[in-house]
């Protein structure tokens, strides 16, 4: 028996990082997964890797359209959905002279659009299960903020925003709405070689003296998504070694 027994959920950008992890830790906790990415191919290879009760779904997450597609796919397969989790982000680091709207844009599409896309097609079949657990990864650069991060910490700074209004508005309905705001994290997006040596100089600065293993993230995500944290909602969750503890 698992903690995520009976659940049906939904992770976002789940082929590989700390997506992947998600998915294997809530099967692992008996929940029922849609693994959803526009990597489809590396979506169905960990499908097949982590066995039954997974099902492969492409998604772009800022396609309304998609989005609609992915529900009705998933309530076909599984049932309502009860646990979402808006994982699915990208990072563009850039000084403010160099960064383009073209950065901006997709920043803004992947990892703000997407989730407010994510919370408001999966509300219907939540209300339908009568509970439901929605989980955003945020970042500490949506609580501060970073040189050459402008973009990505605008973005992550509207998913708090959103988590906290989100919450406010659901509570009646049985379903909490939070934020993770994990720091540096040993993932693909870390290891941008445009990005590798600043982490490396921002490690010495952190408590802990080093990056977070992945399955640190994923093992709070299992938390919110299960009954363990029934009665917290509109919160952010830090994850960070003490990065940010002194600001």
């Amino acid at each position: 028996m698992g903690i995520l027994d009976g659940k049906v959920a939904i992770i976002t950008g789940a082929a590989q990082g700390m997506g992947a992890m998600h998915v294997r830790k809530f099967v692992e906790e008996g929940a029922k997964v849609a693994i959803t990415d526009l990597n489809f191919e590396g979506a169905q290879k960990l499908a097949k890797e982590v066995g039954e009760n997974t099902i492969a779904l492409k998604l772009d997450v800022a396609s309304e359209e998609n989005w609609l597609e992915v529900v009705a796919k998933i309530e076909e397969t599984f049932g309502p959905i009860n646990v979402l989790v808006n994982n699915a982000g990208i990072g563009i680091f850039k000084t403010l002279e160099e960064l383009t709207v073209k950065d901006f844009e997709l920043t803004f599409k992947v990892d703000e659009l997407g989730v407010f896309l994510g919370m408001q097609k999966v509300l219907p079949s939540m209300k339908k299960a009568g509970v439901g657990s929605i989980v955003n990864i945020s970042s500490v650069d949506g609580l501060v903020s970073a040189p050459t991060a402008i973009a990505y910490s605008a973005s992550k700074h509207a998913v708090t925003g959103m988590t906290k209004g989100a919450a406010a508005e659901l509570g009646q309905y049985n379903i909490r709405v939070n934020s993770v705001h994990p720091g540096i994290v040993k993932t693909p997006m870390a290891d941008q070689p445009d990005v590798e040596a600043y982490l490396k100089q921002l490690e010495q600065d952190i408590p802990l003296r080093r990056r977070a293993e992945v399955e640190e993230i994923s093992n709070l995500v299992v938390y919110l998504a299960s009954d363990n944290s029934s009665y917290s909602t509109g919160s952010q969750f830090v994850v960070d070694g003490g990065m940010i503890s002194d600001l």
